[in-house]
């Protein structure tokens, strides 16, 4: 799973939850730069570690020992819970990991040196593991 080497804050905070300000497109990160082929979101969430290992592990089994694979995305936010039945209140929870805000108009993985039918079907098969919206785009 990917994770920070070093954290400056161990917590941070929560961040404004305002639906007209959260669904505004990514300006960053928003063309394949890498490969032939890349996922893009629609959509917008916080997709975690265990979900973007997921979906690497499902592109690079259904691609084979050809072609390559470019993570364009990097969780580095860390998200707290507090354990299982505890009261409200007497602080913040402790960190349990990491997520990536996504936002629409991103391209989380691009891929490269293989057919379009396996490299469409690889994409496809890693955006089911995501809980964003996705579609795959092309180099133009």
């Amino acid at each position: 799973m990917l994770f920070p080497k070093k954290a400056k804050h161990r917590k941070w905070q929560t961040g404004r939850k305002n639906p007209k300000k959260m669904v505004r497109p990514e300006t960053r990160g928003v063309t394949v730069a890498f490969g032939s082929y890349g996922l893009k979101a629609t959509s917008q969430a916080r997709i975690t570690s265990n979900q973007i290992e997921a979906a690497r592990r499902v592109i690079v089994r259904t691609m084979g020992k050809i072609g390559k694979m470019w993570i364009r995305v990097f969780p580095d936010r860390p998200y707290t819970a507090k354990a299982a039945e505890v009261g409200m209140g007497k602080g913040k929870g402790d960190p349990q990991g990491y997520v990536f805000d996504v936002r629409p108009g991103r391209v989380l993985f691009e891929v490269d040196g293989v057919p379009e039918d396996i490299a469409r079907e690889a994409l496809r098969k890693a955006g089911t593991k995501l809980a964003v919206n996705t579609k795959i785009v092309t180099r133009i």
